[in-house]
């Protein structure tokens, strides 16, 4: 009886100690202010979903790419996703309105200062690419991949609500307050 509830507690602490490492493998980059980023979104929401032609299309939300991706593959989506909407989408996109651009440009700072923290991280071994990762990423390249540029990186932006609460989602307590 008591060597089962041994072997019990052992199962519950190793539990704990690989909940407690993927935890920190997932915590290991951005210390961002996530709610002035969606704020900033917020600004330009309609106006960026309005210029959205194709309304039943999607490239982040229709996945469950997202949902499923597993706490040690969250810091290498998020580096790859930074790294697709900063070298893709906000280069693709072009904006006439200045007030569109300016927060347009907001977010983009943001997110190469979250790409530099990553870095840092992946450079001390602590943000690690599985296939997983690789294959969720993909999927979001061949679903921007399949609209024209113009219209795919509109869809994208007009998806940048769904890309910041998985980001806040996966990464608090990293966020500054």
């Amino acid at each position: 009886m008591q060597a089962q509830g041994v072997s019990l507690c052992l199962l519950g602490v190793m539990l704990f100690l690989c909940s407690v490492h993927a935890r920190g493998l997932r915590r290991c980059l951005i210390s961002m202010d996530m709610r002035r980023m969606e704020e900033s979104f917020r600004g330009i929401k309609n106006a960026i979903q309005a210029k959205d032609t194709f309304q039943n299309v999607t490239i982040l939300s229709t996945s469950e790419t997202l949902h499923s991706i597993k706490p040690l593959d969250v810091c290498c989506v998020t580096k790859n996703l930074l790294a697709f909407y900063v070298d893709r989408v906000f280069k693709d996109h072009q904006e006439l309105s200045p007030q569109i651009l300016r927060r347009i440009s907001s977010i983009a700072n943001s997110f190469l200062h979250m790409q530099k923290s990553l870095q840092r991280c992946q450079e001390q071994r602590l943000c690690h690419c599985r296939q997983e990762a690789t294959n969720a990423t993909r999927i979001i390249h061949d679903n921007y991949h399949q609209l024209e540029v113009r219209s795919a990186a509109i869809k994208s932006l007009g998806e940048l609500d769904v890309l910041l609460a998985w980001i806040d989602k996966n990464h608090q307590g990293t966020s500054a307050a």
